[in-house]
């Protein structure tokens, strides 16, 4: 049995839970009692923001939480785009990054792949600011 989850919304935020999307009118705390697949608008990157390889892929994974019908040609293009970016990047951190993110993908642990991916998107920057040389 799982622990029960609690989420804190304000007026307006949304929040997308198994494909739903759901918006509050006022602040209200949700307890999720059971497993679900869940991601906080804060969390959600739009299309328009998917201006770097690791973004994009980030919209990919993301996919996979918020589209569960259509969740296995986004893992395909998951794979696709992460097989591309392994060869792409030679900075050892993203690629352990990427390694990770693989194994927590593969593993159904999708929300984890997110925060770890986020956690790429500083070095990332780093690297296209100095135009992809040393630091790729």
């Amino acid at each position: 049995m799982s622990k029960a989850m609690q989420i804190t919304l304000r007026p307006g935020e949304k929040i997308f839970i198994n494909g739903a999307v759901l918006r509050v009118d006022r602040k209200v705390t949700l307890e999720l009692m059971n497993d679900a697949t869940f991601l906080l608008e804060s969390h959600v990157l739009q299309v328009e923001d998917t201006t770097t390889p690791l973004r994009q892929l980030y919209f990919v994974i993301q996919a996979i939480l918020m589209d569960p019908r259509n969740a296995e040609a986004a893992r395909h293009l998951f794979h696709t785009q992460w097989a591309a970016l392994r060869q792409a990047f030679k900075n050892e951190t993203v690629l352990e990054g990427l390694e990770t993110i693989a194994t927590q993908v593969i593993g159904g642990r999708t929300f984890d792949a997110l925060r770890t991916l986020r956690g790429l998107f500083v070095i990332e920057d780093a690297i296209l600011a100095h135009g992809g040389s040393k630091a790729a």
